[in-house]
């Protein structure tokens, strides 16, 4: 692997590499650099090779750069990272945080990876996780709380999603409750929650968020209206760049929510819901029960009139689809 990231390293820029330059330069044969170009392919990372000229990506690609990370945080961001973990592959980021919980690890505790091979979403479902195209991001944080205050997390959590498009420039985004970033309908980004600890806390929350970025010619499977920032940001936007906005975000949110709790984001949650007012169906169990969204309470869970009277829902005991 390391090798590979350091071929796909000198390809990054898009321009054509004679297998013999690269094999110079990586130390190894002309035939282990057609090897390691067939990596590539396997990983869904199109290669181009030209006679004469060499091998060149069929577009240029940006892997995770600590500095270039660290340097698109703000000052409040980076004060409460405690370590940035960056990987080319792994399982799944949540998971690889969720294992060393016993180790022990600080508040703050960050992990990027260029691609996943069992991303998922909420309730088990899988998430798309091309190398090197979008962000697959989880951190993690102590609650001194107990699981029934941290029921608005993940809205929270929204929020810090939609200030950090903002910063961006990326504006007319909207939060599906409980934890879907949505533009103009279609789904941009998705926040994964995972927690441990006692009834009486402290509670420990590893917080995942896959957002896309560029998935330009991937061949997907997605079974949902989806976009990526490549197709709504005014200019083209540095996976970098993104990565440190959303995170330094993300861990002022954190803290934030440690101290006072939802109530901070009620109104900028409020203010994005894409719905309220909406017809939507409540999955619950082998039940389905239709009603009109009609915003969220104070601990975060979902209000639905329905034919019963108004019904509260929480995040862990269904799910929601729009309608129409």
């Amino acid at each position: 692997m390391k090798t590979r990231l350091e071929l796909l390293s000198l390809l990054a820029d898009g321009r054509f590499h004679s297998g013999e330059a690269l094999g110079t330069r990586l130390g190894v044969s002309r035939t282990a650099v057609w090897k390691q170009i067939q990596a590539l392919q396997k990983l869904g990372i199109d290669c181009h090779s030209v006679s004469g000229k060499g091998y060149r990506l069929a577009r240029p690609l940006e892997l995770h750069d600590r500095e270039a990370v660290l340097s698109a945080m703000d000052d409040a961001g980076r004060e409460l990272l405690a370590t940035l973990e960056l990987h080319p592959e792994i399982d799944s980021t949540n998971r690889h945080l969720m294992q060393q919980l016993s180790q022990g690890l600080e508040p703050g505790h960050a992990c990027l990876v260029e691609r996943q091979l069992a991303g998922r979403g909420r309730r088990g479902r899988s998430w798309e996780s091309p190398f090197a195209r979008n962000i697959y991001l989880s951190f993690y944080w102590r609650f001194e709380m107990s699981p029934s205050l941290l029921s608005g997390l993940g809205l929270a959590l929204g929020v810090g999603v939609i200030r950090a498009l903002r910063r961006l420039d990326v504006f007319d985004a909207g939060l599906k409750w409980p934890n879907d970033i949505l533009w103009q309908g279609r789904k941009l980004a998705g926040i994964l929650l995972e927690m441990s600890g006692e009834a009486a806390g402290p509670y420990h929350v590893v917080a995942g968020v896959g957002m896309n970025v560029n998935m330009d010619g991937y061949d997907h499977d997605i079974d949902q209206p989806w976009i990526d920032l490549h197709g709504i940001a005014p200019e083209p936007l540095s996976r970098n760049r993104v990565a440190g906005v959303l995170l330094s975000e993300l861990l002022q949110v954190a803290s934030e929510f440690q101290q006072r709790g939802l109530a901070p984001f009620f109104d900028e949650w409020s203010a994005a819901d894409a719905c309220a007012g909406r017809e939507v169906l409540i999955h619950l169990a082998q039940r389905r029960i239709p009603g009109r969204a009609a915003g969220v309470d104070s601990d975060g869970a979902i209000l639905v009139e329905t034919d019963a009277g108004l019904c509260r829902f929480h995040s862990g005991e269904v799910s929601l689809r729009l309608q129409g």
